[in-house]
């Protein structure tokens, strides 16, 4: 059972997927710890619901940002906590951050990288004319938006499409994508290949995936 840590900024939907997702029986992990750097963030007390402990480390409080993450990893080891993901958090992370938990931090990007990183990112689509968007857990490393890709999930761009309507689809898959990677990558399926993650599952478990997330778009 591997322990993970979440840091939020907002409201934690992708946060309550994942930590809805480590109360089923099985699960190989559980969540030690949220941790936000905003006090008034929705996903607090949404975590708190579920029973999860959290924290807030504010930013504001730190004059650098080694200094905020240093408090972050202080409180994180003390649970334990073996993978971080992060869910809606709003800031660049540190290296001193990600050397401390190499190849262990997860994020979620409403994009399929490396295509449109950064922010406002179905808007870029949009304006793009691109035919697909969709959403991207990858592991982080020190540039914005980039690290070994783990899954992936297309999302249709409908011609009337609208950067909300696009943005609310694509939640959708970001919600089932990001505990099916945490999955995973807790129970090892994925092997660091230089700049790849390949996923060591075989071709029928890899479709009966697939078809989990295909099934989303029923509704659409």
């Amino acid at each position: 059972m591997k322990k993970v840590g979440i840091l939020i900024s907002g409201r934690g939907s992708n946060m309550t997927a994942l930590l809805e997702a480590m109360k089923e029986p099985g699960f190989p992990a559980s969540c030690a710890l949220v941790i936000s750097n905003i006090a008034s963030a929705e996903g607090l007390s949404r975590a708190e619901a579920m029973g999860v402990k959290t924290m807030v480390i504010d930013h504001k409080a730190s004059k650098t940002r080694e200094e905020h993450d240093a408090k972050m990893i202080e409180a994180l080891k003390a649970e334990g906590v073996e993978i971080v993901c992060l869910a809606g958090y709003m800031r660049l992370l540190s290296p001193l951050f990600i050397r401390t938990f190499p190849n262990a931090i997860l994020n979620i990007h409403p994009a399929l990288l490396p295509s449109f990183p950064g922010l406002h990112v179905q808007a870029k689509a949009l304006e793009a004319g691109v035919a697909f968007s969709g959403c991207t857990v990858h592991l982080v490393d020190e540039l914005c938006d980039n690290g070994p890709i783990l899954l992936q999930a297309a999302v249709p761009i409908y011609p009337d499409d609208t950067e909300e309507a696009l943005s609310g689809r694509i939640l959708k898959y970001e919600h089932r994508l990001y505990p099916i990677s945490l999955k995973l990558f807790a129970e090892g399926k994925f092997k660091l290949c230089g700049s790849r993650a390949r996923l060591s599952i075989d071709r029928d478990e890899y479709q009966r995936l697939l078809q989990s997330l295909v099934s989303l778009g029923d509704d659409q």
